[in-house]
């Protein structure tokens, strides 16, 4: 009985750190896109209106944006991503991202591009 509570105690500890670690995780890449989004932006990381588009029409827009890919749900994600921030999804269903700058400009760690 004492060694049950031992390793319920145990368990209960792990799983807090867990939670604790993935937490911090979590702030940590949210700083890590605000940061790059700022550096985008070039105003502090508002959103600073680079499109016209109001934050309501950003799924209609990427459901067009997106409607050729193979790749729908990660493509839909990271454009409403791109769209919320940027305010623009660019015309056509590839390419033309010179339209928005902020959606052209807003790189992955690795360089790459984010938005679809």
């Amino acid at each position: 009985m004492v060694a049950m509570a031992k390793l319920l105690l145990v368990l209960a500890v792990t799983i807090l750190t867990i939670s604790m670690v993935e937490s911090k995780l979590k702030e940590t890449n949210n700083a890590e896109e605000q940061h790059q989004l700022e550096r985008v932006n070039g105003q502090g990381g508002q959103k600073n209106g680079q499109g016209s588009l109001q934050s309501s029409q950003c799924p209609e827009q990427c459901l067009r944006r997106c409607s050729q890919t193979r790749y729908k749900k990660s493509c839909l994600f990271f454009c409403l991503k791109c769209c919320r921030a940027c305010l623009c999804v660019p015309s056509g269903y590839y390419g033309n991202k010179g339209e928005c700058p902020c959606y052209n400009n807003w790189k992955t760690k690795r360089g790459g591009p984010r938005c679809p």
